[in-house]
């Protein structure tokens, strides 16, 4: 039997990565709920430019609302990047001003009308770090319920489904919800469930 190598983290002809120097910086497009920038920078290994694009958007976050009954409270809204009505958790971006909770909260009761009486940090992750410089925050929301119709602002149109939380698994599978944000949460729910999540509150 074969040793294994003494660092199994080491691989390739060289060392970790190094960050890459940024030389300059400049806007290409606003685009209303997020920004295009060219970045110029060099590579740590031997000095040469080039050019990378980045989307600067506010932080998000996205919520998986829980009742008593142990249901899941899901939306369903069109999405015109994949010209489909998906199956979701509720979501949105965080407002200048708020915190990620107070967004988590607002949002929540924006398109479904229910309100939790408990919101637990599930942490938070990158959607897209090869190009996007915000993070996702996704919450539980605990005992959720119902208050008023979903209050939509501008093009938002949802419908509320509740799904109960042990079919979500296979809603997965079966590519039901394929939306990878909504699955990331739910995967960190289930590190939630079993204590292995380390997150502040």
């Amino acid at each position: 039997m074969s040793e294994k190598p003494e660092d199994e983290t080491a691989r390739g002809p060289s060392a970790a990565p190094a960050a890459w120097s940024r030389q300059s910086s400049e806007p290409l497009a606003d685009c209303r709920v997020f920004r295009v920038r060219r970045d110029r920078s060099a590579d740590p290994r031997d000095g040469r430019e080039h050019d990378f694009f980045v989307i600067e958007a506010p932080d998000w976050i996205n919520i998986i609302p829980l009742t008593d009954a142990g249901e899941v409270v899901l939306i369903e809204q069109y999405r015109h990047g994949a010209d489909e009505v998906s199956l979701e958790i509720p979501g949105g971006m965080v407002d200048d001003g708020e915190s990620p909770r107070e967004a988590a909260a607002r949002e929540l009761l924006e398109e479904t009308g229910y309100a939790a009486s408990e919101l637990v940090v599930l942490g938070k992750t990158r959607p897209n770090p090869a190009i996007q410089d915000n993070w996702i925050h996704t919450y539980l929301a605990r005992g959720v319920e119902f208050r008023h119709e979903p209050v939509f602002a501008g093009t938002e149109h949802t419908v509320v489904r509740l799904v109960p939380l042990e079919h979500i698994p296979s809603l997965i599978a079966d590519g039901t919800i394929n939306h990878a944000l909504v699955v990331v949460g739910f995967y960190r729910l289930g590190l939630w469930q079993k204590n292995l999540l380390n997150v502040k509150a």
